[in-house]
């Protein structure tokens, strides 16, 4: 089995959802679709179908997230001592080389990932270009405007 890298905080947060998945939405459908049953003729019932629909989205769901926590390996970036090399989980600020804008990005797992909380995939090409990298280190990342310098900043475990 391939395991894939998961932040502690990415791994609480799918767990979290589980939860409430299994206890709060999965009896919530259940119930519905008993209420729905109890009107009558299923054919035309759309209450009814509507809820099992929902409820094959929920067991889905259920069943993907229980997938990605087995397949996880939980990697806890403040455990490990501090340092200014670019390793999956820690906290980057880079400045672009050309115009001195300021970015600062955490590297994360692909199911972290989400540009609008600056959490970028370790898969990523910017992330790619970092990793193995250290404070003060050039890095060219190709993007589909051309290619673009980076700096690195900082690095912190956070």
């Amino acid at each position: 089995m391939e395991r894939h890298p998961m932040t502690v905080g990415g791994a609480q947060a799918l767990r979290e959802e589980l939860e409430r998945l299994k206890t709060i939405e999965r009896p919530r459908v259940i119930l519905a679709i008993a209420e729905a049953r109890a009107h009558g003729d299923l054919k035309e019932n759309a209450e009814y179908h509507a809820a099992r629909e929902q409820q094959g989205f929920i067991e889905g769901r259920i069943a993907d997230i229980e997938n990605k926590l087995a397949r996880s390996h939980v990697i806890d970036i403040r455990a490990m001592p501090p340092g200014d090399k670019v390793i999956f989980g820690v906290t980057v600020e880079i400045i672009n080389v050309d115009n001195e804008d300021k970015r600062t990005y955490q590297i994360v797992g692909d199911d972290e990932a989400d540009i609008q909380q600056a959490k970028i995939s370790v898969g990523s090409p910017l992330a790619r270009a970092l990793i193995g990298k250290s404070v003060g280190d050039i890095v060219a990342v190709q993007t589909p405007g051309g290619l673009v310098e980076y700096e690195i900043n900082e690095v912190r475990h956070e």
